[in-house]
């Protein structure tokens, strides 16, 4: 598990696909960034008394900058999962057509569908997670305003 004040590289993290919770479990770790919004933000942008000593706004784009890049990592790693398993269930189905009583490739197809309405399904849980982080960042970062 990642310090508070560490930050995960995106290098570091790789998303499998095979296994739903194998998959989830390196969304989550990419989602510490987001996760830990609040203790960033208390810890890298001064109070009043040390505005003078700490360059708020560029703590703030520093940040901002982070952010725009876990998010990129992981909307494109939810989706790369999303595309390799839509393409293993039509592999599947076109099988099924050759061989529509093997119950092999029926319980495949149904565990494969599963698995998809589930990253699918991350989609929108990604939605939310970003728009809690932006409004948190938002609220303590108004000077910063992202090109």
């Amino acid at each position: 598990m990642a310090k508070a004040d560490q930050d995960i590289s995106m290098k570091d993290v790789r998303v499998p696909c095979g296994e739903f919770t194998e998959f989830k479990d390196a969304i989550k770790l990419l989602r510490d960034t987001d996760d830990r919004i609040v203790y960033r933000l208390n810890t890298s942008i001064p109070t009043a008394s040390f505005a003078k000593t700490v360059n708020a706004e560029e703590q703030c784009k520093q940040l901002f900058l982070k952010l725009q890049e876990v998010h990129t990592a992981r909307e494109k790693s939810i989706n790369h999962c999303i595309g390799e398993v839509s393409s293993r269930l039509e592999q599947l189905r076109m099988g099924r057509k050759e061989n529509p009583s093997d119950q092999k490739v029926v319980r495949e197809i149904r565990s494969q569908q599963t698995k998809l309405r589930m990253m699918q399904n991350e989609v929108t849980v990604e939605e939310v997670v970003r728009e809690q982080t932006l409004k948190v960042f938002r609220e303590k970062c108004r000077a910063y305003k992202p090109s």
